[in-house]
């Protein structure tokens, strides 16, 4: 508590027993945001792999369900990583057996990535509690509530999506 009855928040007083501001709002989100990055180390350890490498098969998840093969460069230029980290990366999903590279079905000089069988499994078994409990709590929304959040999440990725922007630089 501060001298004037407000306790700290990490950039804006939080006023006990005040009526939610905008700036509560923010302190809420940060905290989610603290919980998930914990969550997301505890993932990462139990799994042995970092956030680029659980990013990456998110990106190979989705192609597969979509019928789709991503090549090596196309996943190095949505996760904003260097040839070389790309070659790391793969290798190490490969060795770990999350990833396997298939030839290009029309380009003979080019490799498509696909998760193996068992790597969606593996990883959806260690996030299905929390992605549960997710839903649950998105679910006990009312249609109304969950336009509003929607809304505030889309505002709130256009104004950190334009920080720092570089021309012909991809933000996400």
């Amino acid at each position: 508590m501060n001298p004037h009855g407000a306790s700290e928040g990490h950039w804006y007083p939080l006023v006990e027993g005040a009526q939610p501001r905008a700036v509560d709002v923010i302190n809420a989100l940060r905290e989610f945001r603290t919980s998930e990055s914990a969550m997301r180390r505890r993932t990462r350890s139990s799994l042995a792999m970092g956030e680029t490498d659980l990013l990456a098969l998110r990106y190979l998840f989705d192609a597969e369900a979509a019928g789709v093969g991503i090549r090596p460069t196309e996943l190095a230029a949505r996760l904003g990583i260097t040839s070389a980290s790309m070659t790391s990366l793969v290798d190490r999903l490969v060795a770990s057996g999350y990833v396997t590279r298939e030839p290009h079905p029309t380009d003979r000089r080019a490799v498509i990535l696909r998760p193996t069988p068992g790597a969606d499994e593996e990883v959806r078994h260690n996030l299905n509690q929390m992605h549960k409990r997710m839903l649950e709590a998105a679910e006990s929304l009312t249609p109304e509530e969950i336009k509003a959040v929607m809304h505030f999440l889309e505002r709130m990725r256009e104004a950190v999506d334009t920080v720092n922007a570089k021309p012909g630089v991809p933000r996400r």
